[in-house]
């Protein structure tokens, strides 16, 4: 007991946290067979009658996230997409028109009507409203405003502002680059020296943090990496150091932690199990054929080929928590530096039969910890045993599991084996794009739709 006290606070912490999680895992195997299947099995019902609810209205206590209200939109829609359901007609108007009056008038989306445009609330919007797809979600985004909204975002440190006047981050450089390149408004004012600002914020231990100097972290990590595939300059990340930073990420309890010697938590479950999905399909890719380096007009020279490990051997969301084809001469200049070519080799549908690498992480653990320790059996996931089911841990769990489901594929556009999948083949959630977080389907049908229009 003495040496009991003698112990940081974390690491009291990190030994409660373990016993909790321990004591599940003792349970679950002491139970009888037709009792693990039923603990194992994901709650879709619960889950779906959770999210709706909260999507129809919330009660008082959440005016604390009057400011967040469009990421409580993408929360609940992208859980919803990701168990294959849809809301109701009336309830997808509803949604549509109120992120409508949260579109600034000089562009980008707000906290809610009448509030300051944000970045972090604009990639949100997006989301939703790619997600929730069709010509009436999809054409209620004012492109040539949300292009002007994102210039003036745009810091000379080559990194963007949050909102006027606010911190410029790799949160913003994220959602900034993500929604220009989901809307087909990505140009080469908005690339200019945006990788040189991500650069900065590589740190000793190989992860990124959200700016230069600080600790590297899962969110920022996910974001920064993310960011240069995204503009075609990922090989300028030192690709060994930061994957060797994310496979240590992941605990004695099967999940994953945020930052070194921190406590496991759900949501990382997609901010560091979506890191995993991105190298996977980088090194595919590598396979096929070098990454252009960006030059304006690619080099036609291989890229330097990466090393990772295997050659060798929250916070709460993103509120503080494709340029693909086509021409936008009236918004700006196309970005052309070949960073489509990037992108569609993300895209799950084009890395067919190429992606013949072995998950970096242990993906029956990451699940088992989703399944029984994040999952509320009368719906909505948590953070860790002893917290509360919240719809920002929701989303990410499920984003992370349907990561997990996928993380052996072979060929991209085949199921997943049963042995893949933790549970009930019935837990198998929606592929997701993971470079945008959004399910895969929406995101090719946004695709065609930005590139038509």
């Amino acid at each position: 007991m003495e040496s009991f006290r003698s112990l940081t606070v974390t690491q009291r912490d990190q030994i409660l946290v373990e016993q909790q999680v321990f004591d599940i895992f003792k349970t679950f195997y002491n139970l009888p067979p037709s009792s693990q299947s039923f603990m194992l099995e994901l709650q879709r019902e619960n889950h779906v009658e959770y999210l709706t609810k909260g999507l129809t209205g919330l009660s008082p206590s959440f005016c604390v996230l009057d400011a967040n209200r469009p990421w409580i939109c993408y929360w609940i829609l992208h859980s919803i997409a990701l168990l294959d359901e849809f809301v109701d007609p009336e309830l997808e108007n509803n949604t549509i028109d109120f992120l409508s009056r949260c579109q600034g008038p000089n562009g980008g989306y707000a906290g809610g009507p009448g509030q300051m445009p944000h970045l972090a609330t604009t990639y949100a919007a997006v989301n939703s409203l790619v997600t929730l797809g069709g010509d009436k979600a999809l054409s209620s985004i004012n492109r040539e405003k949300l292009y002007m909204f994102l210039r003036q975002m745009k810091d000379a440190s080559g990194g963007f502002r949050m909102h006027d006047g606010g911190e410029i981050d790799v949160r913003a450089c994220y959602t900034a680059i993500s929604v220009a390149s989901l809307l087909n408004i990505l140009d080469d004012e908005l690339v200019q020296n945006v990788g040189n600002y991500i650069l900065s914020c590589q740190t000793y231990e190989g992860g990124i943090s959200g700016e230069p100097g600080s600790e590297a972290h899962g969110g920022y990590t996910f974001c920064g990496l993310a960011t240069m595939i995204l503009i075609n300059e990922v090989d300028r990340l030192d690709l060994s150091s930061l994957t060797d930073w994310v496979v240590f990420r992941q605990g004695v309890e099967g999940g994953f932690q945020g930052r070194t010697n921190k406590l496991v938590d759900g949501c990382y479950s997609f901010w560091q199990g979506g890191i995993f999905a991105l190298l996977k399909r980088l090194n595919s890719t590598k396979e096929v054929k070098p990454i252009p380096l960006g030059d304006g007009e690619g080099s036609g020279e291989e890229s330097p080929q990466t090393t990772t490990s295997s050659d060798a051997a929250g916070e709460e969301g993103l509120n503080g928590d494709l340029s693909l084809g086509g021409s936008h001469s009236e918004i700006g200049d196309q970005h052309n530096t070949s960073s489509q070519d990037n992108v569609i080799d993300i895209d799950h549908n084009h890395s067919k039969g190429h992606a013949n690498v072995e998950p970096l992480f242990n993906s029956l653990a990451l699940q088992q910890y989703i399944l029984l320790c994040s999952q509320e059996l009368n719906g909505g996931l948590r953070d860790k045993p002893g917290k509360s089911r919240d719809h920002y841990h929701t989303c990410y769990c499920l984003s992370g599991l349907s990561v997990c489901q996928r993380s052996w594929l072979e060929d991209e556009d085949s199921p997943p084996l049963p042995r893949a999948v933790l549970g009930p083949y019935s837990n198998l959630l929606e592929p997701i794009h993971p470079l945008y977080n959004v399910v895969l389907d929406r995101y090719r049908d946004a695709y065609e739709f930005f590139t038509k229009s």
